[in-house]
Formats: structure tokens, sequence, C-alpha cells
């Protein structure tokens, strides 16, 4: 809508109640290689801290089979 490039990418669990928290990145119009690229960046910084992909992480729901 507005012309400018987003991207969100998980970063974790809340210590409280152990759901996701996700970072989002904007970048100006034209810009989206920019955005790319820290994304990237940040994705290889959390994965080299978690050793696999988060979602490899997140527990099972209760009740789910």
């Amino acid at each position: 809508m507005a012309g400018i490039g987003g991207m969100s990418l998980p970063c974790g669990l809340a210590p409280e109640d152990g759901l996701p928290v996700g970072f989002q990145i904007m970048a100006p119009a034209m810009q989206d290689q920019r955005m790319y690229s820290v994304g990237a960046a940040l994705e290889a910084a959390l994965l080299s801290k978690w050793g696999a992909p988060l979602l490899s992480q997140i527990p099972a729901l209760a009740g789910s089979k």
C-alpha cells in the first residue's frame, strides 16, 4: 500500500508464556535488496544462537497429533 518493502522474522520465544516473538524489518521504496541483506544477517545471527531453526524448538500444542 505504501510502496515500501517489509518482512518479519521469528526471533525467539517470550519467556513469560513461550509464545513466538518476531522482528519486523522495513526498507525505503526500491531498496528491497538492503532489507533482504539485513534479514539474512539477522537470521544467520539467530541461527548461530539457537543451533536450529526456531520452528523445530516450538513445543507441540496440547492435543495436537
